[in-house]
């Protein structure tokens, strides 16, 4: 028991030394402008905006179309320029003041906005007399923009998705917390090392769970904590429990939300392993293809369970979480089997230093 104690006071010290969850902490207010589906919502709005101007300067259908067309033709090069330039300087937008970056991008949209009046003169039929209207209209759509994102983020809070991580987290934590202390302490005379080791994971797994997970963290770190979970799980099920891993092609350094997949293996545990007195086997296989990283987990599937609605939410709070972080970008599937059930989620190659 001391060394019980011993643990348990060595593993949870270091929990003082780390920073209080910040409950307000501030959403990014920028987008970021490499992402997939923050590109089409500019492209979709910016085309709205120029058939609602047309709209206003016409007054036929035949008017309308002639009028839209001409000023599509403006507009249209100014955005995909102004997209260009926006991804290529989205990190470092990133690192300065917020309206430091509006301001930045303010002026980034006034020259190209001059550069394509003067160079484009010869093909779109407008030149720098049209100035004036060009900038106005490149002005008010570049604000209107911004304040959309701005309203974006935080409607799309973290805050809303950590309520419900935590309301998850709350259902799962009793059940498996009850049943690694009971496999602890059957270890503890037996094998007092192994024992103490299990309790180190513990305080690691319960540590992340503890703290503010709204950031990206690194791939590899979540998978060093899928692999304490799953040794906790196995001093519970033994040989019933087996584990393959497939992460020979894995970028650790890519960024993910935490916590996304631990519940998943969780329920492969509660749904593939608990339920059946066989050996099952669970499948991680983590890859590298392009720009997109691939999490394929695997787990034996019957069809006669009656846990899949605890399932489905888990899936629900994951999908959303990765929405969040990665727009379209990032995608959740899932395919049942005869005998195995499948989950596959896709994520942007997004690096550490990015």
């Amino acid at each position: 028991m001391n060394a019980l104690n011993n643990c348990f006071g060595a593993r949870f010290s270091t929990t003082s030394e780390m920073p209080s969850i910040d409950q307000n902490s501030a959403v990014t207010l920028l987008p970021n402008f490499r992402n997939l589906g923050v590109m089409l919502r500019i492209l979709v709005i910016v085309t709205g905006l120029t058939v609602l101007a047309a709209t206003l300067k016409s007054s036929s259908f035949n008017s309308l179309l002639q009028q839209w067309v001409g000023i599509a033709a403006v507009v249209q090069p100014i955005t995909i320029l102004s997209l260009l330039l926006l991804s290529a300087g989205n990190p470092w937008l990133h690192k300065v003041e917020y309206r430091f970056a509006v301001l930045l991008i303010a002026l980034a949209e006034f020259a190209i906005t001059l550069l394509v009046l003067r160079f484009g003169a010869p093909i779109l039929e407008t030149g720098l007399q049209d100035a004036g209207r060009a900038i106005f209209f490149a002005f008010a759509t570049t604000f209107a923009l911004i304040w959309y994102f701005n309203l974006r983020n935080r409607a799309l809070s973290p805050a809303l998705s950590e309520a419900r991580l935590q309301a998850l987290q709350a259902r799962i934590r009793p059940h498996f917390l009850f049943n690694s202390i009971n496999a602890v302490l059957s270890l503890i005379r037996a094998e007092p090392r192994r024992a103490e080791a299990a309790l180190e994971d513990m305080a690691d797994l319960f540590r992340v769970l503890m703290a503010d997970n709204r950031d990206l963290a690194p791939l590899g770190n979540e998978v060093e904590l899928c692999r304490q979970y799953l040794a906790l799980e196995q001093l519970r099920l033994g040989e019933r429990l087996q584990i393959e891993w497939h992460v020979d092609n894995m970028p650790t350094d890519a960024l993910m939300p935490p916590l996304v997949l631990q519940p998943l293996l969780e329920n492969a545990v509660y749904h593939g392993i608990e339920p059946s007195i066989e050996p099952g086997v669970i499948r991680v296989n983590i890859y590298h293809v392009r720009e997109q990283v691939h999490m394929v987990l695997r787990n034996p599937y019957r069809k006669e369970g009656n846990h899949h609605a605890g399932n489905k939410m888990a899936l629900g709070n994951i999908r959303e979480r990765l929405a969040l972080h990665f727009d379209a970008e990032a995608s959740l599937r899932t395919r049942a089997g005869e005998s195995e059930y499948e989950v596959h989620i896709t994520i942007p190659y997004v690096k550490a230093e990015e």
